[in-house]
């Protein structure tokens, strides 16, 4: 099983919509049961917090599900827990790398390094007000995640 978690600031953002649009991916191909999928933040600001509302209006015009979710901060103690960790930007890296004592086994990547832009980042939209544009990308990103992810995996069983 692969274990990955999203990260952002807030976790109400761009964090919980890859959790759950990458849950919808895996779900619509039958192989959720090789993965476990959540999100945390690297502050502390947002914590308890649903998926901001316009984030959530974005990923519902889409018809990607969404589950219960309450923002939480990523602990030390998630570092053996998962297998990657997914960050959207330079800050979510760095805030990452401070709170796990560095990553000495290179589990800190950003989403974009999957869809083969290895120097894009996926800005906040709590700023940029593109929610929209951020699902689109954080979808492009997730596709390529899954792909990257599906090619190391042996076949699912034929029915």
């Amino acid at each position: 099983m692969t274990r990955i978690l999203f990260v952002c600031h807030g976790n109400i953002c761009r964090s919980v919509a890859a959790q759950y649009i990458f849950q919808d991916m895996i779900n619509r191909r039958q192989i959720a049961d090789r993965f476990l999928v959540d999100s945390a933040a690297t502050s502390t600001e947002e914590i308890g917090n649903p998926v901001y509302p316009p984030m959530e209006h974005a990923l519902r015009q889409r018809g990607v599900p969404i589950g219960s979710h309450l923002a939480r901060r990523l602990r030390k103690s998630d570092y053996p827990e998962y297998d990657l960790f997914i960050g959207m930007d330079e800050e979510n890296a760095y805030y990452m790398r401070r709170i796990f004592g560095e990553d000495p086994e290179h589990k800190v990547h950003f989403l974009m390094e999957y869809a083969d832009q290895p120097d894009r980042r996926i800005e906040d939209p709590w700023y940029t007000r593109e929610f929209d544009l951020c699902v689109s990308e954080i979808t492009e990103g997730c596709t390529g995640l899954l792909d990257h992810l599906a090619g190391r995996m042996p076949d699912q069983p034929r029915t």
